[in-house]
Protein backbone atom coordinates (compact mmCIF):
# COMPACT_ATOMS: atom_id res chain seq x y z
CA UNK A 1 0.00 0.00 0.00
CA UNK A 2 2.57 2.23 1.14
CA UNK A 3 4.41 1.66 -2.81
CA UNK A 4 1.35 2.29 -4.15
CA UNK A 5 0.66 5.65 -2.45
CA UNK A 6 4.27 6.40 -3.37
CA UNK A 7 2.97 6.47 -7.27
CA UNK A 8 1.99 8.91 -9.23
CA UNK A 9 -0.20 7.39 -11.60
CA UNK A 10 -1.81 5.43 -8.46
CA UNK A 11 -2.43 9.12 -6.77
CA UNK A 12 -4.03 10.37 -9.52
CA UNK A 13 -6.35 7.67 -10.46
CA UNK A 14 -7.59 7.21 -6.90
CA UNK A 15 -7.96 11.23 -7.12
CA UNK A 16 -10.29 11.08 -9.83
CA UNK A 17 -12.09 8.00 -8.82
CA UNK A 18 -13.03 9.47 -4.90
CA UNK A 19 -13.79 12.75 -7.11
CA UNK A 20 -16.17 10.88 -8.89
CA UNK A 21 -17.23 8.21 -5.93
CA UNK A 22 -17.90 11.40 -3.61
CA UNK A 23 -20.20 13.48 -6.40
CA UNK A 24 -22.36 10.43 -6.46
CA UNK A 25 -22.57 10.08 -2.95
CA UNK A 26 -23.37 13.88 -2.51
CA UNK A 27 -25.95 14.13 -5.47
CA UNK A 28 -28.68 15.41 -3.41
CA UNK A 29 -26.47 18.35 -1.61
CA UNK A 30 -25.00 19.40 -5.10
CA UNK A 31 -28.77 19.65 -6.94
CA UNK A 32 -31.87 20.87 -6.38
CA UNK A 33 -33.60 19.23 -9.33
CA UNK A 34 -35.03 15.70 -9.81
CA UNK A 35 -33.27 13.87 -12.52
CA UNK A 36 -36.29 12.39 -13.55
CA UNK A 37 -38.82 15.41 -14.11
CA UNK A 38 -38.63 18.53 -16.52
CA UNK A 39 -36.89 21.30 -14.90
CA UNK A 40 -36.34 23.63 -18.08
CA UNK A 41 -36.86 24.49 -21.74
CA UNK A 42 -36.04 21.53 -24.51
CA UNK A 43 -32.65 21.55 -25.07
CA UNK A 44 -31.87 25.04 -23.27
CA UNK A 45 -28.20 25.84 -23.32
CA UNK A 46 -26.01 25.70 -20.23
CA UNK A 47 -26.55 28.81 -18.00
CA UNK A 48 -26.70 29.41 -14.33
CA UNK A 49 -29.80 27.76 -13.55
CA UNK A 50 -28.91 24.75 -15.68
CA UNK A 51 -24.87 24.41 -15.29
CA UNK A 52 -24.69 21.75 -18.17
CA UNK A 53 -28.16 23.07 -20.10
CA UNK A 54 -31.22 20.45 -20.06
CA UNK A 55 -32.18 17.10 -22.53
CA UNK A 56 -34.82 16.97 -25.76
CA UNK A 57 -37.88 16.60 -22.46
CA UNK A 58 -36.24 19.54 -19.99
CA UNK A 59 -34.38 17.50 -17.27
CA UNK A 60 -31.81 19.07 -16.12
CA UNK A 61 -28.01 17.56 -17.69
CA UNK A 62 -26.20 17.81 -14.50
CA UNK A 63 -28.53 16.57 -12.23
CA UNK A 64 -28.76 13.16 -14.51
CA UNK A 65 -24.99 12.99 -14.77
CA UNK A 66 -24.38 12.87 -10.88
CA UNK A 67 -26.82 10.73 -10.16
CA UNK A 68 -26.22 8.91 -13.01
CA UNK A 69 -23.14 8.34 -11.73
CA UNK A 70 -24.50 6.29 -9.21
CA UNK A 71 -25.97 3.30 -11.70
CA UNK A 72 -22.71 3.33 -13.62
CA UNK A 73 -20.49 2.66 -10.62
CA UNK A 74 -22.70 0.32 -9.30
CA UNK A 75 -23.03 -2.06 -12.02
CA UNK A 76 -19.06 -1.00 -12.62
CA UNK A 77 -18.10 -2.27 -9.31
CA UNK A 78 -20.59 -4.91 -8.57
CA UNK A 79 -20.20 -6.00 -12.00
CA UNK A 80 -16.02 -6.32 -11.36
CA UNK A 81 -16.13 -7.50 -8.10
CA UNK A 82 -18.55 -10.85 -9.20
CA UNK A 83 -16.09 -11.20 -12.09
CA UNK A 84 -13.03 -10.99 -9.91
CA UNK A 85 -14.93 -13.11 -7.24
CA UNK A 86 -15.75 -15.93 -9.83
CA UNK A 87 -12.20 -16.39 -11.52
CA UNK A 88 -10.27 -15.94 -8.79
CA UNK A 89 -12.02 -18.82 -7.00
CA UNK A 90 -12.26 -20.91 -10.06
CA UNK A 91 -8.08 -19.95 -10.85
CA UNK A 92 -7.04 -20.90 -7.65
CA UNK A 93 -9.13 -24.36 -7.51
CA UNK A 94 -7.92 -25.45 -11.02
CA UNK A 95 -4.25 -24.28 -10.51
CA UNK A 96 -3.99 -25.70 -7.11
CA UNK A 97 -6.20 -28.92 -7.01
CA UNK A 98 -5.37 -30.01 -10.83
CA UNK A 99 -6.39 -33.42 -12.03
CA UNK A 100 -10.14 -33.70 -13.03
CA UNK A 101 -10.93 -30.41 -11.67
CA UNK A 102 -8.39 -28.56 -13.23
CA UNK A 103 -9.67 -30.14 -16.53
CA UNK A 104 -13.03 -29.40 -15.93
CA UNK A 105 -12.88 -25.60 -14.85
CA UNK A 106 -10.52 -25.51 -18.06
CA UNK A 107 -12.53 -26.81 -19.61
CA UNK A 108 -15.34 -24.30 -18.78
CA UNK A 109 -12.72 -21.12 -19.09
CA UNK A 110 -11.67 -22.16 -22.31
CA UNK A 111 -15.23 -22.41 -23.43
CA UNK A 112 -16.22 -18.98 -22.24
CA UNK A 113 -13.07 -17.73 -23.61
CA UNK A 114 -13.68 -19.03 -27.56
CA UNK A 115 -17.34 -17.29 -27.24
CA UNK A 116 -16.85 -13.78 -28.47
CA UNK A 117 -17.98 -11.87 -25.31
CA UNK A 118 -19.64 -8.71 -26.79
CA UNK A 119 -21.70 -10.28 -29.67
CA UNK A 120 -22.60 -13.12 -26.73
CA UNK A 121 -23.59 -9.78 -24.19
CA UNK A 122 -25.99 -8.25 -26.76
CA UNK A 123 -27.88 -11.26 -27.59
CA UNK A 124 -28.53 -12.13 -24.35
CA UNK A 125 -29.46 -8.24 -23.37
CA UNK A 126 -31.83 -8.57 -26.48
CA UNK A 127 -33.29 -11.72 -25.30
CA UNK A 128 -34.30 -10.17 -21.82
CA UNK A 129 -35.34 -7.26 -23.61
CA UNK A 130 -34.56 -3.60 -21.71
CA UNK A 131 -32.47 -5.28 -19.33
CA UNK A 132 -31.82 -3.20 -15.70
CA UNK A 133 -28.69 -2.19 -14.38
CA UNK A 134 -28.80 -5.13 -12.26
CA UNK A 135 -29.61 -7.87 -14.50
CA UNK A 136 -26.47 -6.07 -16.73
CA UNK A 137 -24.30 -6.62 -13.97
CA UNK A 138 -25.34 -10.32 -13.46
CA UNK A 139 -24.69 -10.97 -17.11
CA UNK A 140 -21.53 -9.26 -16.92
CA UNK A 141 -20.30 -11.23 -14.31
CA UNK A 142 -21.74 -15.10 -16.00
CA UNK A 143 -19.95 -14.24 -18.76
CA UNK A 144 -16.37 -12.54 -18.26
CA UNK A 145 -15.01 -14.27 -15.58
CA UNK A 146 -12.69 -16.69 -18.01
CA UNK A 147 -9.73 -14.62 -18.42
CA UNK A 148 -9.27 -13.74 -14.77
CA UNK A 149 -9.32 -17.55 -13.82
CA UNK A 150 -7.08 -18.21 -16.85
CA UNK A 151 -4.46 -15.67 -15.09
CA UNK A 152 -4.73 -16.75 -11.67
CA UNK A 153 -4.35 -20.53 -12.64
CA UNK A 154 -1.28 -19.76 -14.18
CA UNK A 155 0.38 -17.00 -10.89
CA UNK A 156 -1.25 -20.55 -9.01
CA UNK A 157 0.57 -23.09 -9.96
CA UNK A 158 3.84 -21.66 -9.94
CA UNK A 159 3.28 -20.36 -6.56
CA UNK A 160 2.14 -23.49 -4.95
CA UNK A 161 5.71 -24.97 -6.07
CA UNK A 162 6.99 -22.57 -3.45
CA UNK A 163 8.57 -23.95 -0.14
CA UNK A 164 6.35 -22.59 2.13
CA UNK A 165 3.16 -23.75 0.08
CA UNK A 166 4.66 -27.78 0.59
CA UNK A 167 5.26 -26.80 4.33
CA UNK A 168 1.56 -26.30 5.19
CA UNK A 169 0.86 -29.49 2.73
CA UNK A 170 3.30 -31.31 5.16
CA UNK A 171 1.79 -30.23 8.64
CA UNK A 172 -1.46 -30.82 7.20
CA UNK A 173 -3.04 -28.10 7.00
CA UNK A 174 -6.64 -28.30 4.79
CA UNK A 175 -6.26 -27.69 1.31
CA UNK A 176 -9.23 -24.89 1.18
CA UNK A 177 -7.00 -22.51 4.29
CA UNK A 178 -3.92 -23.57 1.99
CA UNK A 179 -5.53 -21.82 -1.20
CA UNK A 180 -7.24 -19.35 1.61
CA UNK A 181 -4.09 -18.30 3.73
CA UNK A 182 -1.07 -19.56 1.40
CA UNK A 183 -2.04 -18.93 -2.10
CA UNK A 184 -4.04 -15.96 -2.09
CA UNK A 185 -2.35 -13.68 -0.32
CA UNK A 186 0.36 -13.97 -3.19
CA UNK A 187 -1.81 -13.64 -5.93
CA UNK A 188 -3.29 -10.60 -4.95
CA UNK A 189 -1.45 -7.94 -7.20
CA UNK A 190 -2.63 -10.29 -9.80
CA UNK A 191 -6.33 -9.97 -8.52
CA UNK A 192 -6.15 -6.42 -8.42
CA UNK A 193 -5.28 -6.15 -11.49
CA UNK A 194 -8.08 -8.76 -12.69
CA UNK A 195 -10.74 -6.23 -10.57
CA UNK A 196 -9.40 -2.55 -11.81
CA UNK A 197 -9.99 -4.39 -15.54
CA UNK A 198 -13.26 -5.81 -14.58
CA UNK A 199 -14.58 -2.44 -12.97
CA UNK A 200 -13.72 -0.29 -16.77
CA UNK A 201 -14.81 -3.49 -18.93
CA UNK A 202 -17.91 -3.35 -17.10
CA UNK A 203 -18.56 0.49 -16.93
CA UNK A 204 -17.88 0.57 -20.77
CA UNK A 205 -19.84 -2.38 -21.53
CA UNK A 206 -23.11 -1.32 -19.74
CA UNK A 207 -22.86 2.22 -21.16
CA UNK A 208 -22.52 0.23 -25.19
CA UNK A 209 -25.71 -2.05 -24.01
CA UNK A 210 -27.81 1.08 -22.76
CA UNK A 211 -26.71 2.93 -25.53
CA UNK A 212 -27.67 0.52 -28.45
CA UNK A 213 -31.01 0.55 -26.45
CA UNK A 214 -30.82 -2.67 -24.87
CA UNK A 215 -30.82 -1.45 -20.97
CA UNK A 216 -34.13 0.16 -19.20
CA UNK A 217 -34.81 3.24 -20.80
CA UNK A 218 -36.11 4.45 -17.43
CA UNK A 219 -32.82 3.93 -15.77
CA UNK A 220 -30.78 6.60 -14.69
CA UNK A 221 -27.34 5.99 -15.82
CA UNK A 222 -24.44 7.46 -18.22
CA UNK A 223 -25.31 4.73 -20.93
CA UNK A 224 -29.29 5.59 -20.91
CA UNK A 225 -27.92 9.16 -21.01
CA UNK A 226 -25.98 8.46 -24.00
CA UNK A 227 -29.13 6.68 -25.90
CA UNK A 228 -31.62 9.43 -25.15
CA UNK A 229 -29.22 12.13 -26.74
CA UNK A 230 -28.95 9.95 -29.59
CA UNK A 231 -32.36 9.61 -30.87
CA UNK A 232 -32.70 12.98 -29.68
CA UNK A 233 -30.31 13.62 -32.28
CA UNK A 234 -28.93 15.93 -29.94
CA UNK A 235 -25.64 16.69 -32.00
CA UNK A 236 -27.61 17.50 -35.10
CA UNK A 237 -29.81 20.05 -33.22
CA UNK A 238 -26.69 21.44 -31.63
CA UNK A 239 -27.06 20.55 -28.18
CA UNK A 240 -23.56 18.96 -27.95
CA UNK A 241 -23.56 19.55 -23.90
CA UNK A 242 -26.57 16.51 -23.93
CA UNK A 243 -24.22 14.08 -25.24
CA UNK A 244 -20.75 15.18 -24.89
CA UNK A 245 -21.50 15.11 -20.83
CA UNK A 246 -21.64 11.27 -19.89
CA UNK A 247 -18.96 11.21 -22.49
CA UNK A 248 -16.62 13.16 -20.78
CA UNK A 249 -17.61 11.01 -17.78
CA UNK A 250 -17.07 7.80 -19.52
CA UNK A 251 -13.74 8.97 -20.33
CA UNK A 252 -12.79 10.63 -16.73
CA UNK A 253 -13.54 7.61 -15.13
CA UNK A 254 -11.78 5.14 -17.59
CA UNK A 255 -8.25 7.73 -17.42
CA UNK A 256 -8.99 7.29 -13.25
CA UNK A 257 -9.00 3.57 -13.68
CA UNK A 258 -6.65 2.80 -16.07
CA UNK A 259 -3.86 4.96 -14.48
CA UNK A 260 -4.41 2.91 -11.34
CA UNK A 261 -4.44 0.08 -13.22
CA UNK A 262 -1.34 0.86 -14.79
CA UNK A 263 0.27 1.65 -11.26
CA UNK A 264 -0.75 -1.72 -9.61
CA UNK A 265 0.82 -3.37 -12.93
CA UNK A 266 4.13 -1.11 -12.04
CA UNK A 267 4.28 -2.86 -8.66
CA UNK A 268 3.49 -6.19 -9.72
CA UNK A 269 5.84 -6.15 -12.22
CA UNK A 270 9.25 -5.13 -11.45
CA UNK A 271 10.23 -5.00 -14.77
CA UNK A 272 7.92 -2.29 -15.79
CA UNK A 273 9.95 0.09 -13.27
CA UNK A 274 13.11 0.54 -15.08
CA UNK A 275 11.76 3.80 -16.29
CA UNK A 276 12.39 4.82 -12.80
CA UNK A 277 15.77 3.99 -12.74
CA UNK A 278 16.88 5.40 -15.70
CA UNK A 279 15.78 8.21 -14.88
CA UNK A 280 17.40 8.41 -11.22
CA UNK A 281 20.58 7.39 -13.94
CA UNK A 282 20.27 10.09 -16.21
CA UNK A 283 19.72 12.71 -13.55
CA UNK A 284 23.02 11.13 -12.18
CA UNK A 285 24.81 11.27 -15.18
CA UNK A 286 24.08 15.11 -15.54
CA UNK A 287 25.41 15.65 -12.04
CA UNK A 288 28.70 13.82 -13.02
CA UNK A 289 28.28 11.40 -10.75
CA UNK A 290 27.27 8.50 -13.21
CA UNK A 291 29.09 6.44 -14.52
CA UNK A 292 29.04 3.65 -17.88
Amino acid sequence: MKTLLRNRKALTGLAIIAFIVLVAIAAPLLTQYDPAARTGRPHQAPSLDHILGTTRIGQDVFARLIYGARTSLAVGFGAGLLITLVGTALGIISGYRGGKTDEIISFFTNMVLVVPNLPLLLVLAAFIGQASPLVIALILGATSWAWGARVTRAETLSVKQKDFVKSAEMMGEPQWRIMTFEIFPNVISIVGINFIGSVIFAIITEATLEFLGLGDPRAISWGTMLYNAQKASALSVGAWWDILTPCFALAFLGIGMSLLNFAVDEIANPRLRTGNHLKRWSLLVRSGEGRL
